[in-house]
């Protein structure tokens, strides 16, 4: 058998002094097509785990040099992955409770049956294949939450990076309000994978495009038999984030009636399945995010403001890219870096026309739409360097060029005159001006101090 085949086997260590004992439970695990080998002290196992450890051990408690009872405790010190079961031929109530308390799997009495011996290694190895399982899923967690960048060194990213980083640490509800592309799904796994349940599940779910039974079905699961089709039980996803953390997007748009459910489901941290009747209490973290000023919503009675409530405990606006110009450079660094590793070249951008182009476009799909034009023209580049035709023609709306024979006004001076235009209108009253705009008062304020404005303060 190849080298290949063998190292994803199981494998068993067999400690006893008795030669005949060890063949005869070596030929009884072959059976299962276990890696098996064989020790006549501890000593010399403990030799051979130090540079290949075993999955599971079998250890007699009478042995010449260290007894069982110490094996075990040095197994489980310097392998806490590998299993142990012990066997004596002098049981009693008293040395098993004392071996369970080492670390031991599992207690057995001579003469061993070989049936039930087979049934213990295929259990304790089973228990190691879960635990080793998690290990891996917890190190890819990790490596994924080091790659969860939120990216900006502008004024507004770095107040939002503040309330990530002190939120994270917490178990309350967030609510992430902003565009479409801004980040939201983003923001949401850094909380988690920041927070104290990184190494339990993150499961996003869109409220859009579903009807409601389908979205009740998702979230909450059914029962087999729970109507035509349901043959088996479904667990939700609500269950499946158990200990963890489930991000709720385009919340704006669940239905009605689901939102009396979503409710209840927060208020009782219990859940239903769909044609079930018991109860299942949960422990999830709820990050709800939309595109709407869900305040709004509630006002217009669109969304149901005991749920808003519920939903806003902390509340992170994300602002759009057009408000943030100064993370385009860094952004366009990030893609670049990006998709140069996952297409395998080496694209760089220093042409001043291609950067004059992305300072000038207002980007109304926000950061994944210049995600997706620099993935694009890295696909597309013949060279080393992106250039203007590796860009989509909708960059083009605004020609540069037409643009230097008249006079116009920057995005920034047309946002500077439009808000003063509205601060006049509403006699400066800033928190109806806010609502117009459809902005925080606190960005309002930001935008005010930015631009300098003189407003009187109402």
């Amino acid at each position: 058998m190849s080298q290949s085949k063998t190292q994803h086997k199981k494998r068993i260590a067999i400690i006893d002094d008795e030669p005949i004992a060890c063949r005869e439970i070596q030929r009884g695990l072959a059976k299962d097509l276990y890696v098996v080998e064989t020790f006549g002290d501890g000593e010399s196992a403990l030799e051979k785990l130090a540079s290949d450890p075993f999955d599971l051990v079998f250890c007699d408690l009478r042995l010449p040099g260290k007894d069982g009872l110490e094996i075990v405790r040095e197994v489980k010190k310097r392998h806490p992955l590998t299993e142990v079961i012990v066997f004596t031929g002098y049981g009693s109530i008293d040395t098993a409770v004392e071996a369970i308390q080492a670390g031991a799997f599992h207690f057995l009495t001579k003469p061993v049956k070989i049936n039930e011996l087979r049934s213990l290694a295929a259990r304790a190895l089973e228990k190691v294949a879960l635990i080793q399982e998690k290990e891996t899923l917890k190190k890819s967690l990790a490596a994924y939450s080091r790659q969860q960048y939120i990216i900006g060194h502008s004024q507004a990213m770095q107040e939002v990076l503040s309330v990530v980083k002190k939120v994270s640490s917490l178990n309350c509800n967030v609510l992430i309000q902003g565009e479409s592309g801004t980040g939201k799904e983003l923001v949401a796994r850094a909380i988690h994978f920041l927070g104290s349940r990184r190494e339990h599940p993150f499961i996003a779910f869109s409220c859009g495009g579903f009807s409601e039974e389908l979205i009740a079905n998702e979230l909450f699961g059914h029962e087999k038999g729970a109507f035509t089709g349901a043959l088996n039980t479904k667990i939700g996803l609500l269950e499946s984030a158990d200990k963890g953390t489930i991000f709720l997007d385009e919340i704006e748009i669940m239905p009605a009636s689901m939102q009396v459910k979503l409710l209840r489901f927060i208020q009782e941290r219990t859940l239903i399945r769909v044609g079930g009747t018991k109860q299942i209490p949960l422990d999830v973290r709820i990050i709800a995010a939309g595109n709407k000023n869900l305040k709004k919503a509630t006002e217009d009675k669109r969304f149901r403001e005991d749920l808003f409530y519920r939903l806003n405990v902390v509340l992170i606006e994300l602002p759009p890219l057009r408000d943030r110009r100064s993370d385009i450079p860094l952004l366009i660094s990030h893609f670049i870096k990006k998709y140069n590793q996952q297409f395998g070249m080496s694209v760089s951008l220093t042409d001043p026309k291609v950067l004059e182009i992305f300072n000038q476009y207002p980007f109304p799909g926000n950061v994944r739409e210049l995600e997706n034009i620099i993935e694009r023209a890295i696909a597309l580049s013949d060279d080393k360097t992106i250039t203007v035709e590796d860009l989509p023609e909708d960059l083009f709306a605004f020609s540069i060029e037409d643009m230097k024979e008249k006079t116009w006004l920057s995005l920034k001076d047309h946002e500077r005159e439009y808000i003063r235009c509205v601060l006049n209108e509403t006699g400066n009253n800033k928190v109806k001006a806010a609502e117009i705009l459809q902005v925080s008062r606190t960005t309002l304020w930001r935008k005010i101090k930015q631009y300098d404005l003189d407003i009187p303060t109402t």
